[in-house]
């Protein structure tokens, strides 16, 4: 991977010596059929042809191609010798004209990792699929380039197919005489061309607006999946949510959708949620629902598919001049997602999840010691990718919520509109955004900037409560707190809300003050003399990011009547605020686990309850007191199945209820009363098992050795299907078998015959907690393999294996000194790779405080 790198240094002189004017890219990819030749890599064949001008006539450059082999190569007429400008990763380009046409034929082999183009094969019928994926840089394995967001320049794609094959691209295609080729594109980055090519299933629809000035745009629209999932593939739900976005973003943006067509595949295999192709935006096949799931996940799917589209604008149209402002698209799109979400569709509470899910995710990021600006120091390709984090999505996101509350939602979609038609096709800077919102809403950015974009770190507000002598209030204030790594006090324009108890016992919002909240200690003016509060939620409404913190009162309160606040998005902000403090070591995990078992079951939104769940889950296997871990795993599995009886037959809430019970199931009577449910021996009313359960009730019987490999392969056949081959490798690696745990261990570590969808489903059978035991060994064998991994493996099945494979389930000083000692020794790794290490030492380290704290709390 060192060689592959490319430097933020090297990508802005390349932009000040080149500009390109245009692509053409042909690919044959009929060895995509059939048996592969050789000993080799299967490859399919690439031609570029780039013209681009020279600001340095005689100047030397270099183009980016990462290939088993380079065939020919000829610059401006002249043939050059492969092997003598090809070094396996970049070619180098002397004595270049002003004007100049580079030819590339090469061999590139398709991927099994999900970068590049990668190749799947269906085993239900034998099919085979390709699609690609390139963010940051992994164009370069499909065609040579100049890999850098600000080189962008129009498209040509033709592709040869085998026979029977549809091949969609950016622009419309049309295939003559066995050949597919696609119209050219507007001028867009190298990372955000695309090709998919098999035998997908097609459904077309199509979109139409009349602007005011009398013209019209239709857009073609166009959904596609493999053939095996054509039965789900909900296509009525998709293209609903899909022209609703249309007509969101069209009143709002004012720059009618500038890429033609509108094509959304839903591929296998896939490392992300979705990737913003123009005109061809790709997706995690996941997303078409196999069984029954909740509202939270098709409100899931919606967000992501808004997401992606709020990019055409944010990021396609206008993109960041290099990754250290990736923010200017993610952080954009990831809260246009949420705002177009509850705008335009019928998933009118999506703030909820945006503060209870997303925000979960931004406050982990913001405390590691990897935590950085939301707009970042991105030195190399490999800071690039780790930066795709909690921070440039979520934290930036947020802060740009409590921007819209700073200037004004019309001085900030007016920014939008002026950034678009002053930038269109271009790149940005951070400074460029912000002097357009500094003529719209008047207001210094630049300050703002300082605080919100170019300072790492979360803050803390507690509120403060002084009753007079009559028990009213004699002041209210907000104390504000940074830790000390992070020192920056920021502004934050909040919401105070005060609660009571009514007398039907409900606590419900009696009062509320909008106040800027600035420095170490801030009075709030309005609420003297106004009743004592038993709850005061310094961020009520979730216009700020910021960790709630809470007085003595408040958490009282809560830990007596969480269940009777009225408020869906003041409980899920309670909810969020106490499982910060459970990670935070203030709050011991038995008492969180507690309050889910007492309260979860009355909890109305069904995306904070599994939100609920997965924390309950987490606290148990990270933060309990190991001695009072079996104690807390039979509460919790005791309460899921209260709950799931006790739930409505055939609700969300069984469902959510049933899942959850089978992730904490542990003892005899609950892995049979699992093994019952699967085969029909038990009901429970309304419940239906469908495929997607069984799997779910399977893993935890694997996982406690109650169903062997034959019972695995009996389900398989039941299911052989890329999803079913998925759970049945997780449950093969699950079970508690030493051998078990070395066959998986080889295949993910020693071995890269897996693709990048069956080294995650080894992974997390592996790293599984009811046997901590049979990964001891494994501890030190992590610490002297991860360089060479990291060295040998593409990086997105290495930060699989690190990230994964870290032996965090070991939670001792010994494995944390192990950890220190790793990095101390390797102060010269690659700075990706201690990123990493330093995040998952980070997370033990807070997971020994919490089990610290409920040790203590236990007496």
């Amino acid at each position: 991977m060192p060689g592959e790198n490319l430097t933020r240094d090297e990508a802005r002189e390349r932009a000040a010596l080149l500009s390109v004017d245009g692509y053409d890219v042909s690919l044959d990819v009929r060895s995509a059929l059939g048996e592969a030749s050789g000993d080799g890599p299967r490859t399919f064949r690439s031609v570029t042809t780039i013209r681009f001008r020279c600001a340095e006539p005689g100047a030397a450059s270099f183009a980016d191609l990462i290939a088993p082999h380079v065939t020919a190569v000829s610059l401006n007429g002249r043939d050059l010798d492969p092997s003598e400008v090809f070094d396996g990763s970049r070619i180098q380009l002397e004595d270049l004209a002003a004007d100049n046409e580079l030819i590339v034929d090469a061999l590139c082999a398709y991927s099994r990792t999900g970068e590049g183009l990668h190749r799947f094969v269906d085993p239900e019928d034998g099919e085979v699929y390709l699609y690609t994926q390139y963010e940051p840089a992994d164009a370069r394995r499909v065609f040579a380039g100049f890999e850098q967001p600000d080189l962008k320049a129009p498209f040509r794609f033709e592709v040869r197919a085998p026979e029977g094959w549809t091949v969609w691209s950016n622009g419309a295609g049309q295939l003559a005489d066995g050949v597919w080729r696609f119209a050219e594109t507007k001028p867009i980055a190298t990372y955000i061309t695309c090709i998919t090519a098999g035998p997908y299933h097609y459904v077309t629809d199509s979109y139409t607006r009349e602007f005011e000035d009398g013209t019209a745009l239709e857009i073609p629209l166009g959904a596609l999946c493999r053939k095996g999932l054509a039965p789900y593939f909900d296509t009525d739900e998709i293209f609903r949510i899909t022209k609703q976005g249309l007509d969101f973003f069209h009143d709002h943006f004012d720059y009618p959708y500038p890429f033609g067509k509108y094509d959304q595949a839903f591929v296998p295999e896939y490392n992300l949620g979705g990737m913003e192709n123009p005109g061809l935006v790709t997706f995690q096949e996941e997303y078409l629902f196999r069984g029954k799931v909740t509202q939270t996940s098709y409100e899931h799917r919606a967000t992501v598919i808004l997401h992606e589209m709020a990019h055409m604008w944010f990021g396609d149209l206008v993109t960041m001049e290099w990754w250290d402002d990736l923010w200017l698209k993610e952080s954009f799109a990831d809260f246009m997602g949420s705002f177009s979400l509850v705008r335009a569709t019928r998933f009118t509470d999506g703030w909820i999840a945006f503060a209870n899910r997303r925000k979960s995710w931004a406050y982990r990021a913001d405390q590691l010691p990897s935590t950085h600006p939301v707009t970042a120091d991105i030195r190399d390709l490999q800071d690039a990718k780790l930066n795709f984090d909690g921070i440039t999505y979520a934290k930036g996101a947020s802060v740009l919520k409590q921007l819209m509350a700073y200037v004004g939602e019309e001085a900030f979609l007016e920014g939008a509109r002026r950034y678009f038609k002053r930038h269109a096709y271009g790149n940005t800077r951070l400074g460029d955004l912000l002097s357009i919102l500094e003529e719209t809403s008047g207001r210094d950015m630049a300050a703002w900037s300082r605080a919100w974009l170019q300072t790492a770190g979360v803050n803390s507000l507690t509120p403060q409560v002084l009753l007079d002598a009559q028990g009213r209030v004699a002041e209210l204030a907000v104390v504000q707190e940074a830790p000390e790594s992070h020192p920056q006090l920021r502004p934050h324009r909040v919401r105070i809300g005060l609660y009571r108890r009514t007398a039907g016992g409900r606590l419900e919002r009696y009062a509320g003050h909008e106040v800027d909240v600035d420095g170490p200690r801030t009075v709030v003016p309005g609420p003297v003399g106004a009743e004592a509060p038993e709850l005061v939620l310094v961020n009520d409404d979730d216009l700020t990011y910021c960790k709630i913190r809470f007085d003595e009162t408040s958490l009282a309160t809560l830990q007596e009547a969480l269940g009777e606040l009225t408020d869906p998005l003041a409980r899920a902000l309670c909810w969020s605020a106490l499982w910060n403090m459970t990670r935070d070591a203030l709050l011991p995990t038995r008492d969180f686990a507690d309050l889910v078992l007492r309260f979860a079951g009355r909890e109305s939104d069904i995306g904070v309850l599994q939100m609920l769940h997965a924390w309950a889950e987490s606290a148990l296997i990270h933060y309990a007191a190991p001695k009072w871990r079996a104690t807390g795993e039979e509460l919790l599995a005791q309460g899921a199945l209260r709950e799931l009886r006790a739930a409505a037959p055939g609700s969300e809430q069984q469902l959510a209820w049933a899942r959850f019970y089978a992730s904490v199931a542990s003892g005899g009577e609950h892995l049979g009363l699992l093994q019952g449910l699967l085969d029909g021996t038990e009901l429970i009313d309304g419940l239906v098992v469908d495929q997607e359960l069984r799997w779910a009730f399977l893993e935890p019987l694997a996982a406690h050795g109650a169903a062997d490999e034959e019972a695995l392969a009996a389900e398989l056949a039941r299911d052989d299907t890329a999803s079913g081959r998925r759970r049945q490798v997780r449950c093969l690696a699950a079970r508690p078998s030493a051998a078990v745990k070395a066959q998986a261990w080889a295949q993910v570590v020693e071995s890269d015959a897996l693709s990048n969808a069956l080294v995650e489903a080894t992974i997390a059978g592996f790293a599984q907690p009811s046997r901590r035991d049979l990964l001891e060994p494994y501890a030190d064998k992590y610490f002297a393999v991860i360089e060479r991994v990291w060295q040998e493996r593409s990086i997105q099945i290495a930060m699989h294996v690190v990230r994964g494979m870290f032996p965090g389930l070991r939670a001792s000083e010994e494995t944390l000194a192990a950890a220190d000692a790793w990095l101390a020794a390797h102060e010269d790794a690659a700075p990706a790779l201690r990123r990493l290490v330093l995040e998952a030492r980070d997370d033990l380290a807070r997971a020994l405080r919490a089990q610290a704290c409920d040790t203590a709390a236990g007496g």
